[in-house]
């Protein structure tokens, strides 16, 4: 494994998340999770709705986003998320009520239903309630 860390960026249009010196990390592309360790190649990928997890040492930081970029050079990672929050800072109730109102929605049916954007509504507020749930949880290796 090549020696260094990576330099983490996370930001969405709000705010600036994230701006840590890590030592790898899981990224939700829009093919599938993929890892990054110091020296990675060039890539370039599109977000989906998921968990960007680091790890610090031996201990592991998690955020909640949605939608968005990410691009990584040899040392250095840079993600534009449309939405992002990081795992201390989500309401659980706020998430937990979101899934519940958007599976009522789905429940109900109808034609003035979006189905795909209810679908996203549910995906988005489990990962959420995922991701809040390991801020209660410290993980480590």
């Amino acid at each position: 494994m090549p020696d260094g860390s990576i330099d983490l960026t996370i930001v969405s249009p709000e705010r600036s998340l994230v701006h840590e010196q890590v030592d790898e990390l899981q990224i939700p592309g829009a093919a599938g999770y993929f890892g990054v360790l110091p020296g990675h190649a060039p890539l370039f990928s599109e977000l989906k709705i998921g968990e960007v997890g680091y790890r610090q040492g031996d201990r592991w930081f998690f955020v909640s986003v949605a939608w968005g970029f990410a691009e990584v050079q040899s040392n250095q990672v840079r993600i534009l998320a449309e939405t992002a929050e990081r795992a201390h800072e989500i309401d659980l109730e706020r998430a937990t009520r979101a899934k519940e109102r958007a599976e009522q929605r789905i429940a109900k049916g109808g034609q003035d239903i979006d189905y795909g954007r209810a679908v996203a509504a549910i995906e988005r507020a489990m990962i959420r309630i995922q991701v809040a749930a390991k801020a209660h949880h410290r993980v480590s290796v």
